[in-house]
Order: C-alpha cells, then structure tokens, then sequence
C-alpha cells in the first residue's frame, strides 16, 4: 500500500460510519481485492478496523486508530485525499506545502518505538516520471487548477502537431490528469471527451458559463474511457539501429 492510499483510505473510514469495501475500492480507484488486502493490513497492523456484512454493515473504524482529523485543516485533508502524485507533481500543482504539513501533524501522532522498522516513506521514494523528459512548457497544472475547480468552462488554444497552426476551442473540463510523467486537461468538446497536454495549450482563459459535463460521467470514469481507446486505436511505432554485418552474415547463410 502506498503511503497516499494509506493515509486516504484512513480518511475515508475516519470521517464516516461506515462505508462498503465497493465505495473503498471506487474512491480508491483499485479493485475490491487490493482493498481487501489493504484493510487486511491496517488490521494486521493493529488498527481497530471491523467489518461487518449485511445491508446495513459496511468497514467501520473505532476510536483508538490515532489518526486525529481534527488537527488537520480543510486544505491539508484536501491535499491529502490526493494519490498517486510524486513530490515533483504535488510541486506542480501547488499541493506540497499543505501535504507535507498535513503528512507531518499524522506522524507526530504516531511516535516510533525502539527497533520498529523505519517507515516506508524514509526508505521508499517514487518518481514516476519518465527517463529522458524534456523541460515541459506552455501551461503549468497549478496556473489551470483553480479554474478547473470552479468549475468553469474554458476556452483554449491548443497547439496540436497534426495541425499547422494552433486551434481555438472552448471545452467543459473534467479535471487534470497526470499519466507517465506528463499533464493532461481532460475536457469535453462539442460533447466529445478529449485529452489535451498542458505543454501544448498556449493560452486559456475561463468562459463566464458552468461547465457541460455528460451526466454520470467523472474525470476518473472518462480518463480511462480515453487510454482504452488510445491503446485499441494507436499503433506503437518502434525505432531500431540495424547492423549491416549482422544483415549480410543472415543473407549468406539463407
């Protein structure tokens, strides 16, 4: 379990009386058997964690997990409910000092005692992005994320490389999602979900109108609607050196 899951499922089973193991998994965005094996941990772990079955049962913490939220502020729980972010991509939206403030009040609720292991986020760092990335320009994820959530539309324009000159477009945003390193705005346009680079949208302002989002349809829901379709869709194009000795040895020997 990752230190954010962690501290976002304590959250949630903190700050209601009961919620099933389905809305974990949803909220989470990790199927019903990691979840199981989350809370599986948090009991092995020592946490007051109960479940119980029935249509009015549900996962359930007692007091005495020593995970206090009063002493964290509505920002730092905000910030906290995030997943899945580097320290650079909290960085990028702004989020790093309320998270690590937040992740600091948690901690010193929880001394360490005398030959306890050293925690995960001592000895474990993650960097998801990829080797090789170039300086990313154009719009930065903390300059868009307050228009985002206020929910506003936006109008953009995109500088697309299959188009010779950049376009002017006017979408209804989802949110921002990050994937391998990179920054999307996930919005609809004309009603047609889309998938924009933040590198590539060169300029935005924000529509005096609410957004027009499809109804039942989250940022969650639509951004794996888009990688599916990508993945069916895309062709993976690979680069390879060939060396001539190697082609003309196979040639004499066929």
């Amino acid at each position: 379990m990752t230190p954010d899951r962690f501290f976002t499922l304590m959250l949630l089973l903190k700050s209601r009386d009961a919620v099933t193991t389905q809305e974990l998994a949803s909220a989470l965005g990790v199927s019903l058997r990691t979840i199981t094996r989350d809370l599986n941990w948090l009991r092995d772990a020592g946490l007051p964690v109960t479940a119980h079955r029935g249509r009015l049962g549900g996962v359930t913490m007692l007091p005495g997990s020593g995970l206090d939220l009063t002493r964290l502020t509505p920002g730092e729980r905000d910030h906290l409910s995030l997943t899945g972010l580097d320290e650079k991509q909290r960085a990028e939206l702004n989020a790093s000092v309320e998270s690590q403030r937040a992740l600091s009040k948690i901690v010193a609720t929880q001394p360490r005692r005398v030959h306890e292991l050293l925690p995960l986020t001592d000895v474990v760092h993650v960097d998801s992005r990829p080797w090789r990335q170039a300086r990313a320009s154009g719009t930065t994820p903390a300059s868009l994320i307050g228009a985002v959530r206020r929910g506003r539309r936006l109008r953009i324009e995109y500088d697309s490389p299959r188009e010779s000159c950049p376009r002017d477009l006017v979408v209804d945003p989802y949110g921002l999602f990050a994937k391998a390193g990179i920054w999307y705005l996930v919005a609809d346009c004309a009603r047609v979900p889309r998938m924009y680079r933040l590198e590539r949208i060169t300029t935005w302002k924000e529509v005096d109108q609410p957004r027009r989002i499809r109804e039942s349809q989250t940022l969650a829901t639509v951004a794996a609607a888009l990688i599916d379709q990508w993945e069916h869709n895309h062709a993976i194009e690979v680069s390879a050196t060939i060396d001539q000795t190697q082609i003309v040895s196979a040639t004499g020997e066929s």
